[in-house]
């Protein structure tokens, strides 16, 4: 069983300098963020707070900071303070982003005087607050997603990420190294590690072992300076899972594609083929087909439905 881990925690400093973010109070102490949630407190700023989600980070546009602006000092003080109320004593806070009009209006003084109480992070944006929405929903899903390293061959065949599992020495490098070689992709070799972002699985490999691969009896070789970084990517959807397994005779093996499995990685169900290992069977080809014929289906043509229909309309 593989072990869920969180991909990462996300400081401060390398959020603001990812994001592009200036730092107007950076809070104390060592600042992780643990949420991808945003919030912008438009309610909350009038004096409503139930249904607060306090765990989100808040976001104030043009539009909150108007308000705030209208409001009297006892007012904004009361209202900010009421806010910021709901940040946890700690390491870990919950950032306020503003969006910086192009005059470059300051930060309201009670904002920075109530933020440093709790300690609470407030930064600052030049671009508009729909793109900071979105690029902090992007940046901090994928840097907080769930995580699990698998042992397997994650393949980019005719566009479709392959996910090779099977047991050790049953010839998943090989079998990748030809799919190289007919023009196909290689993402990681030997260890995948696998994110779950959103509701898609992403795979990618250590960086200790990227760009490697071990072929017994050779050894270790480098794919990108052996046959060009046009043969590497970085990252791909895992969409499809293919286990190799030896040969055994008197098993069941699937022959029409109409009993489908599927394998669970994250909470995410993954179609799945087992594909049985005896000499004479091109695994290359035939995972080449398994590619082709999982597209065909996504859009809709499945050609063991038409053979069934041919059949019954005898």
């Amino acid at each position: 069983m593989n072990e869920v881990t969180q991909s990462e925690d996300v400081l401060l400093d390398s959020f603001c300098r990812d994001l592009g973010l200036e730092v107007v109070y950076p809070g104390r102490g060592k600042v992780t963020l643990d949420t991808y949630s945003v919030c912008r407190p438009g309610l909350q700023l009038a004096g409503y707070f139930k249904f607060f989600e306090s765990e989100r980070i808040l976001v104030l546009g043009n539009a909150e900071y108007e308000f705030l602006r209208d409001l009297t000092s006892e007012v904004r003080r009361e209202r900010l303070r009421e806010i910021l109320s709901f940040q946890l004593e700690g390491n870990v806070f919950h950032c306020i982003c503003r969006h910086r009009m192009a005059r470059d209006l300051p930060v309201v003084p009670e904002m920075i005087e109530e933020a440093r109480k709790v300690a609470c992070p407030i930064l600052r944006s030049d671009r508009m607050t729909t793109t900071i929405i979105n690029d902090l929903f992007l940046y901090l899903n994928r840097k907080l997603a769930p995580s699990t390293t698998m042992h397997g061959v994650l393949m980019d065949v005719s566009g479709v990420g392959i996910l090779l599992t099977g047991h050790s020495g049953i010839g998943k490098s090989e079998t990748a190294m030809e799919l190289i070689k007919r023009g196909h992709r290689l993402v990681a070799d030997d260890s995948v590690i696998v994110r779950k972002i959103m509701d898609s699985l992403v795979g990618t490999s250590p960086e200790m072992i990227r760009y490697f691969m071990e072929l017994r009896g050779i050894g270790i070789i480098n794919i990108k300076n052996m046959f060009g970084s046009g043969t590497l990517l970085n990252e791909k959807e895992i969409e499809l899972v293919m286990e190799l397994e030896n040969w055994e005779e008197g098993k069941a093996y699937d022959r029409l594609g109409e009993g489908s499995m599927y394998e669970n990685i994250l909470g995410v169900n993954v179609l799945k083929h087992t594909v049985p290992v005896k000499p004479g069977r091109n695994l290359s080809i035939i995972i080449e087909v398994a590619a082709r014929n999982f597209r065909l289906k996504s859009m809709g043509y499945d050609a063991a439905q038409e053979l069934i229909g041919r059949t019954i309309g005898r």
